[in-house]
């Protein structure tokens, strides 16, 4: 693991409050790349033009009833030693949901790199974590100009770092219709003074303070009453309870808080639970 030395001018160059907004007039330049039917849903495989100048990529699975479809944006979680820490960790909970009349698009993100966390540049981590918001509030966009979807009924999925980018990007734009997260912390530093152990002490406190404006617990009361729905693990090692539960007294909407004897990565009833609470939210068909 790199050990990286902050200047002093970049521990006390705190940032101003992060300003999320961004350019719309890039055209999104879809390309799909294959196509499946799997049990009756379509899934494209695709990707679009992103901010950076590279491109993103993504699935989009198609709801099979007529109309215009509720939609959500899925954002999956960070584990490097996981074959679903990608796009592919909630695609066959939308292909189940599409059945329901929900479009879904899922995204790829920096941490769908197995190696992300370890090699990013985390002097960086303030300014790449306000880029990804963009990326993702671009994503919604895309999302809200699809054929036959009801722009004004987005929802959103996140689990781990999903969650935490997803609050910000949910918080910053339209209100989204229904938000579901999954085992996030309420601080950015929680996660990246991880692999900042040279540090000492004062420097720790320095980099908690410049991450404090992307505090995913201060955006949570910005969603209003949008409906919440939060699911952790009793067995967290990165979450402790008493976290979870701040993030839970923080939201102000309609909020309902799920708990599962299981590790970070949750189970098989907790997908089960998130779909059913989806369904009813949503008042999908």
């Amino acid at each position: 693991m790199r050990l990286v030395f902050f200047s002093a001018l970049s521990f006390f160059a705190f940032a101003q409050p992060p300003a999320f907004d961004y350019s719309r007039s890039k055209p999104f330049d879809i390309r799909i790349t294959g196509t499946e039917t799997r049990d009756g849903i379509r899934v494209d495989d695709m990707s679009f033009a992103n901010l950076a100048g590279t491109r993103t990529e993504a699935y989009l699975v198609h709801s099979a009833l007529q109309g215009k479809s509720v939609a959500a944006l899925f954002l999956h979680w960070y584990e490097s030693e996981s074959p679903l820490s990608n796009r592919k960790q909630f695609l066959q909970e939308a292909i189940a949901l599409a059945h329901h009349g929900l479009t879904s698009l899922l995204v790829a993100t920096p941490w769908s790199d197995p190696k992300w966390y370890d090699q990013r540049d985390v002097s960086r981590d303030y300014e790449n974590s306000i880029a990804e918001v963009k990326e993702l509030r671009r994503a919604l966009d895309l999302l809200r100009a699809q054929p036959g979807v009801d722009s004004q009924r987005i929802a959103l999925v996140g689990h781990d770092f999903g969650a935490m980018y997803g609050i910000l990007a949910a918080a910053a734009g339209v209100k989204p219709a229904a938000v579901a997260l999954q085992a996030f912390a309420p601080s950015f530093s929680d996660w990246f003074l991880y692999n900042q152990r040279q540090l000492t002490p004062d420097q720790r406190q320095r980099v908690i303070d410049r991450l404090a404006p992307l505090d995913p617990i201060r955006y949570l009361p910005q969603l209003g009453l949008t409906p919440v729905l939060l699911q952790f693990a009793n067995r967290d090692f990165y979450v402790p309870r008493e976290k979870a539960e701040a993030l839970h007294a923080a939201a102000h909407g309609p909020k309902q808080i799920l708990w599962y004897e299981a590790g970070h990565g949750l189970n098989d009833q907790a997908s089960a639970d998130r779909q059913v609470w989806l369904i009813k939210t949503l008042r999908l068909k």
